[in-house]
């Protein structure tokens, strides 16, 4: 069951036109581009989490 948060970048980037907007704006980035980066060290920490769970639970 821990295994579905993996689902969640895929999901969160698959929908483009959720994220397709310029607005707001974060250090200069728009949102477009700073919502994906985002998702790059959350994505490692979902992966972590699944990672020590399922290595503890075999």
């Amino acid at each position: 069951m821990i295994r579905l948060l993996l689902l969640l970048p895929f999901i969160g980037l698959m929908i483009v036109p959720f994220y397709n907007v310029r607005e707001p704006y974060l250090f200069g980035f728009p949102f477009f581009y700073w919502y994906q980066l985002a998702w790059v060290p959350l994505t490692s920490l979902l992966t972590f989490i699944v990672y020590r769970s399922v290595r503890h639970a075999d």
